[in-house]
C-alpha cells in the first residue's frame, strides 16, 4: 500500500491549524519611547508565530508601581536596566530573564527647522520660554535630560523654563503641539524607518548622561508561558533587530 502524498497546500494548512491551536496572548508593558517599533514588532511576531502581543504603553516608573500592586503584565520592556534588575531582586521578575533589547539615544528637538543647532547652543540662547522633558523620577529619558543639563552647567538657570511630562511621550507632545518650543525626547521619536521627521535637533553626546540600556524582563505571571517565551526569542531575532535599528536605536 502506497503512502499518502500530501500537497504543499495541505501541509501548510495543517501547520497553520497546529500553530493556531498553540497560539496564545502575552501582556506586555512597553516603555513609551519604544511604542512605535514595538507595534511593528508585535505585528511581525503574530505573523511569524500566531501568538498575539497585547501592548500597554506608559512610563517605566508607573509600570513598576503597577507591577508591585499586582498588575497582570507578563513581560516588561523597560526604558532602563535598573527597573528589571530591581524586579528580579524583589521576586517579581524571573531570575536570568533580563536582556538588553535596545540602547536609547537622547535628543534635543524642535519641530521648527533651524531652531535647534547641532551643538545644543540654543539652550544658552534664551530664545525660548519652555523646555520639555519627562519626569526624571518616572522616566529614564527624563533622568538623562537632567543629567545633561547638569553636565552643561544649565540645570539651575533653565529650571524656571522646564515643563515636565509624566512620560517621554507626553514630553514629545508638549513640543509637537507648540506648548514648548523645544524639548529632550528619545531619538526614536523623531527617527523612523530610516528617515527623520520635520524639525531640527541636537543628538546629545553620550558622555553627558548614563547609557540608556533598555532591558526586558519576564515577570512572575509570564514564567513558563509559551507566548512569552516566543516573544522574548523574537525580540532577539534579526527581524526584530532590523526594526529596532530603523528607529534609531543601537543593540
Amino acid at each position: 500500500m502506497k503512502p499518502a502524498i500530501h500537497t504543499l497546500a495541505a501541509v501548510l494548512a495543517l501547520a497553520g491549524a497546529c500553530q493556531g491551536a498553540r497560539a496564545g496572548e502575552v501582556s506586555v508593558a512597553v516603555a513609551s519611547n519604544f511604542a512605535a517599533p514595538m507595534h511593528r514588532i508585535a505585528a511581525e511576531f503574530e505573523k511569524a508565530t500566531g501568538h498575539k502581543a497585547r501592548l500597554v504603553v506608559g512610563s517605566t516608573g508607573k509600570f513598576y508601581a503597577q507591577i508591585k500592586a499586582g498588575a497582570p503584565f507578563q513581560l516588561l520592556l523597560a526604558a532602563d536596566d535598573e527597573t528589571p534588575a530591581r524586579l528580579v531582586q524583589e521576586g517579581d521578575g524571573v531570575a536570568g530573564s533580563p536582556f538588553t533589547y535596545a540602547i536609547g539615544k537622547l535628543v534635543l528637538w524642535s519641530p521648527k527647522a533651524g531652531f535647534v543647532d547641532d551643538k545644543g547652543e540654543v539652550l544658552r540662547s534664551g530664545r525660548f520660554a519652555h523646555l520639555a522633558l519627562a519626569d526624571p523620577k518616572l522616566a529614564p529619558y527624563g533622568l538623562a535630560a537632567t543629567e545633561t543639563l547638569k553636565a552643561l552647567g544649565l540645570a539651575e538657570a533653565l529650571q524656571p523654563k522646564i515643563v515636565t511630562g509624566e512620560s517621554i511621550t507626553q514630553a514629545w507632545q508638549f513640543v509637537a503641539s507648540g506648548s514648548a518650543e523645544l524639548g529632550f525626547v528619545a531619538y526614536s521619536q523623531i527617527h523612523a524607518d530610516g528617515r527623520l521627521i520635520d524639525g531640527s535637533y541636537w543628538l546629545v553626546p553620550a558622555r553627558h548622561y548614563r547609557p540608556i540600556r533598555q532591558d526586558a524582563v519576564v515577570l512572575g505571571k509570564g514564567k513558563g508561558v509559551a507566548a512569552v517565551d516566543a516573544l522574548t526569542g523574537f525580540l532577539k531575532s534579526p527581524a526584530a533587530t532590523a526594526i529596532i535599528k530603523s528607529y534609531g536605536y543601537d543593540r
